[in-house]
């Protein structure tokens, strides 16, 4: 009988080239992302139009429509970093009228205020539960709860990232967490150790994100 140990290379051997271009593809958006690389949505893109594939096939129809999201906001995260200008008003010497010059500037660091988050976590779990309810009793779904609970939290932390807020990685790093166990149980043990190495990006993305937070602050 194969330990542990032993299963989990077996399972990584057999890995499957989609979820191997996945997973690296994962790997580099996420760093890039934690040093705020305009690059990283291009990774996020190719990542999530694999996993499209690679969560319908597990029967892990959430994630699915999570994936197809996860693409969607990969377009608009680049257009939102692309487009960041500050309309800066310019004086003209000749007749001292002032005109708008767009100027392009990097969007700052920013945080939520507790009442924003308390709606997001009871708002978020409500849907997550309702969801998972439905997809439980009326179709095949696997861990329909669970994936219900990744799906729809991502889905506001993925906007928190575009508008990057502070405190995204600290949901990323539950939300990872909780996918170790969803992946693992479906099969896809390559992935599962990517949202393990996720769970710790998240943290350092979190760590670095306040040091830059609070050096905007310390300037204003």
């Amino acid at each position: 009988m194969m330990s542990f140990f032993e299963s989990f290379i077996f399972d990584i051997y057999k890995t499957s080239v989609p979820e191997w271009l996945a997973v690296i593809s994962g790997t580099i958006y996420l760093v890039l992302l934690t040093q705020k690389n305009i690059l990283c949505w291009y990774f996020a893109l190719a990542s999530s139009l694999l996993y499209v594939y690679l969560c319908f096939i597990a029967h892990l129809y959430l994630e699915t429509l999570l994936q197809l999201f996860y693409a969607v906001m990969a377009v608009v995260g680049w257009y939102m970093w692309y487009n960041e200008k500050l309309v800066e008003k310019i004086q003209n010497p000749i007749d001292g009228k002032k005109t708008a010059k767009p100027v392009k500037i990097e969007l700052p660091i920013r945080e939520w205020a507790l009442k924003y988050h308390l709606i997001n976590i009871v708002v978020s779990s409500i849907i997550a539960v309702v969801l998972g309810y439905i997809f439980a009793n009326y179709t095949k779904q696997l861990n329909p709860f669970v994936d219900a609970f990744t799906t729809v939290f991502s889905l506001t932390t993925t906007y928190m990232v575009a508008k990057r807020v502070l405190t995204n990685w600290i949901y990323w790093i539950v939300i990872d967490f909780t996918s170790i166990f969803l992946y693992y149980e479906r099969g896809y043990s390559l992935t599962s150790m990517l949202y393990l190495i996720y769970t710790f990006m998240a943290i350092s993305g979190f760590i670095f994100w306040k040091k830059q937070y609070e050096k905007q602050k310390s300037q204003c």
